[in-house]
């Protein structure tokens, strides 16, 4: 019995150890990560260029890797940590791929999700490793590899037949169609706002009130931006304009601001979801991994 503990401990401590010595998953800090300095900041804004087009035009994610040494680990075990680490592509849809260089140790690896392996075969991936990367990587082009195989798995990529990428947020659905905003009743409310906010303060403060209220409320409604625009902007004009509904609401003796007009510059600002740059805005998109894909050296 005690033999079989010991035995047991060992191999407990034996499996602790190993773990410990495993190279830790960087952070996805955007979607090219060289750790090596191999790549210049053009070539990785341009590969970053083209990947985040195929995932606005077709939704799928695809990272590229680049590290030192996995340190004795297989480059099938590291990619697959990564992997799942990072999540790239979408949930439940898995429609992502990623491509890691070991380049000391002179291994790559293409790993794909769930829903790629369609497209992206087990003999397509080693294909676009044997044909494309491997043969710059061996003259010494690495940024020419990276380029030439994350060009052929974009391509590839793109004849997989994917659920269509999920419209930014401040993008309208079918439902910014149905808004009219010339419809009595929008107008109506717009009278009464108005009224109310213009004899609190004043006309011009009033009237940008009114339309950003009115502008809201329809952006809640339907979640169309470009509706919540217009609809602001007429109700602002029409608050504007009509003097005379001031006499709708009450007075509170305020009226002195309607002389001047105070345009200050702290005015709300809009961002349309991602910004152009990779830093801290990149992530995975909850994509699984399987252990599809190829592996390769030079």
């Amino acid at each position: 019995m005690r033999a079989a503990r010991a035995s047991l401990l060992a191999l407990l401590l034996c499996w602790a150890a190993s773990a410990l010595a495993l190279v830790a998953v960087p952070q996805l800090t955007g979607r090219v990560v060289d750790q090596t300095g191999t790549l210049s900041a053009a070539d990785i804004a341009a590969l970053t260029q083209t990947l985040r087009d195929l995932e606005t035009r077709k939704g799928s994610q695809i990272a590229v890797l680049m590290v030192p040494t996995t340190d004795g680990e297989a480059i099938e075990q590291f990619a697959l940590r990564v992997a799942e680490a990072w999540k790239i592509g979408r949930k439940k849809i898995d429609d992502g791929a990623l491509l890691v260089i070991a380049k000391n140790d002179r291994h790559l690896r293409v790993e794909v999700g769930y829903g790629l392996e369609g497209a992206l075969t087990d003999a397509t991936t080693k294909r676009i490793i044997d044909e494309d990367i491997t043969p710059k990587f061996k003259t010494g082009d690495f940024a020419g590899g990276v380029s030439a195989g994350v060009t052929r798995i974009v391509r590839v990529a793109d004849g997989e037949k994917l659920p269509e990428p999920a419209p930014p947020h401040w993008q309208g659905s079918g439902l910014s169609n149905d808004i009219d905003p010339f419809n009595p009743f929008i107008l109506v409310f717009v009278f009464i706002v108005g009224a109310v906010l213009r004899a609190l303060f004043g006309r011009f403060i009033g009237a940008a009130a009114t339309g950003g209220i009115v502008g809201s409320f329809s952006w809640f409604l339907v979640g169309s931006l470009a509706a919540a625009i217009v609809v602001g902007l007429i109700g602002f004009v029409v608050t504007f304009l009509f003097q005379n509904m001031g006499a709708m609401g009450p007075s509170v003796g305020r009226r002195g601001r309607d002389n001047g007009w105070v345009m200050g510059g702290g005015g709300g600002s809009w961002s349309g979801g991602s910004s152009s740059s990779d830093s801290g805005s990149f992530s995975g998109g909850g994509g699984s991994f399987g252990g599809g894909g190829a592996s390769g050296s030079w």
